[in-house]
């Protein structure tokens, strides 16, 4: 039983030590892309960046091309898989969307330099790679798009556009990329409650719609101002 568990220990140390090194690894080749571009990095360049030998990094990456189809998998699937996990659940509309800048903005914050690469290398990927970055980046636009629709089938969200208002939640989101500034005047933390309570907010039905008493009437003058709203979306 002990031999057991001390092999689960080396097993989590070693898996631990691995997503390490290869953060590391993502951040180097990110600021060299950044900085010579793909075609001008080499594999040497970035095991020299690393402090390790060539045959070293071999052992976390085995090309240029296959460091650079990571990359694209982590900035695209990981927060996709996060978001369809958080969709799942169950939770309500509000709090789902809530999740989901949180998400967003947590890793745009924290991850700037591999966002902003991506979408400026976005000419210069191969086919295979920019067929998966457009693919992902649909998918998360689809997911989004679905907890707005529920919200707004639902009651929760003011009938708008689902795949516009989307589209705004992500803008905003993404946009913190370019203008986040970490260990600046704003904490990471500050910046995604403030931006998860607006997206909120720019959807939320307000206080003041709810309907004003029990009656009928009321119900109506409510009713009309939503197929008022969906009638200017259907005209467009």
């Amino acid at each position: 039983m002990s031999g057991n568990g001390s092999g689960r220990k080396r097993s989590t140390a070693s898996t631990a030590r691995r997503e390490l090194v290869e953060n590391e690894l993502y951040e180097h080749a990110t600021r060299l892309f950044a900085e010579r571009g793909f075609a001008g990095t080499s594999l040497q360049d970035v095991a020299d960046a690393m402090g390790m030998t060539r045959p070293a990094l071999y052992y976390y990456v085995k090309s240029k091309d296959e460091l650079l189809a990571k990359l694209v998998t982590e900035v695209t699937s990981g927060p996709l898989d996060e978001l369809k996990e958080l969709a799942a659940r169950g939770l309500d509309p509000l709090a789902t969307l809530r999740g989901i800048v949180e998400v967003l903005v947590g890793r745009r914050a924290s991850q700037p330099e591999r966002f902003r690469l991506l979408v400026r290398s976005e000419a210069e990927l191969p086919e295979e790679l920019s067929d998966a970055y457009d693919q992902g980046r649909r998918a998360v636009l689809k997911t989004i798009a679905g907890v707005i629709e529920g919200g707004v089938r639902g009651g929760q969200f003011r009938p708008v556009d689902a795949r516009v208002a989307a589209l705004g939640v992500l803008g905003m989101c993404n946009w913190v990329a370019w203008w986040f500034a970490p260990g600046g005047r704003d904490s990471a933390a500050g910046v995604t409650e403030q931006l998860a309570d607006m997206a909120v907010g720019a959807l939320q039905r307000s206080e003041h719609r709810a309907v004003e008493d029990e009656s009928p009437a009321a119900a109506l003058k409510l009713l009309r101002q939503d197929i008022d709203r969906l009638e200017r979306i259907l005209d467009r």
